[in-house]
């Protein structure tokens, strides 16, 4: 089964576009869970547990976890293996820099981690994102408009009267790729969803800012239509209590973006 065939069936079986991003943060931990390290691997290993059957993806940020040293790590790796195998699992490390240096980030993490998918940055270039493209059964999702405010300052630069981040998306359908490529293009702007599938009609999107940022999920899976994507939520599943039902109100919430981003 190719990964594009996994990704397909895992979202039939769920009925779910849904990703959930594990962004685990020890301060805002259950109150019941200790506040240490040890202790993200215990709340993930619950929220997986509590939402496995909605999602079709988890997200893990590596930034969360490099925070708190070896021990952070570990609870990174525990937390991989615990996802089903039938799930998607990406790692959100947004990595991108000269050859050898990516190749060492590939390395890591579609070998030694065993990722589905990884999120990188294009600033450097294609030969700065080839070492991720170079694996079969991969998704390398390419940062084009991210959701954040300050994705203005250089993915709307207009140059040969095209913004940047239509540029990137043109560029990386001429690069040959072992890996499939896809993008992430925010919630926080549906008409450029709606503007990037003119040119993209196919690729996978992976597609943040439902919830705490703010982003329409009706107005954005209009946009995107029947095109494949997943749809990822933080912040608002992990963290929906921080009371002992804390999983059965991520179960819950998860649940509801589920249903709310539709198939």
């Amino acid at each position: 089964m190719t990964i594009s065939e996994q990704l397909i069936t895992i979202q039939q079986k769920n009925q779910s576009r849904l990703c959930v991003g594990l962004d685990t943060v020890i301060a805002k931990l259950p109150l019941a869970l200790k506040s240490k390290p040890e202790s993200i691997y215990e709340f993930n290993k619950a929220i997986i547990e509590a939402t496995a059957n909605e999602v079709c993806a988890y997200k893990i940020n590596f930034a969360f976890y490099e925070q708190y040293g070896a021990e952070g790590m570990e609870a990174l790796r525990k937390s991989l293996e615990c996802i089903p195998g039938n799930i998607i699992t990406i790692a959100d490390a947004k990595r991108g820099d000269i050859g050898n240096t990516s190749r060492a980030y590939a390395t890591s993490v579609f070998e030694e981690m065993d990722f589905d998918a990884i999120t990188v940055s294009p600033y450097m270039g294609r030969d700065s994102i080839e070492p991720f493209m170079e694996y079969e059964n991969k998704i390398v999702f390419i940062l084009a408009l991210t959701s954040n405010p300050g994705s203005a300052d250089f993915q709307r630069l207009v140059s040969d009267g095209k913004p940047i981040y239509r540029h990137v998306v043109e560029k990386a359908h001429t690069w040959k790729s072992k890996s499939t490529l896809g993008f992430v293009v925010g919630a926080t702007h549906p008409q450029e969803v709606e503007e990037i599938r003119t040119y993209s009609s196919d690729s996978i999107f992976l597609i943040p800012g439902i919830g705490t940022q703010g982003g329409d999920a009706s107005a954005t899976m209009k946009a995107n239509g029947n095109a494949p994507a997943i749809v990822n939520v933080s912040r608002a599943v992990l963290y929906a209590s921080n009371g002992i039902d804390f999983e059965s109100k991520a179960h819950e919430q998860a649940q509801f973006y589920r249903k709310e981003i539709g198939m």
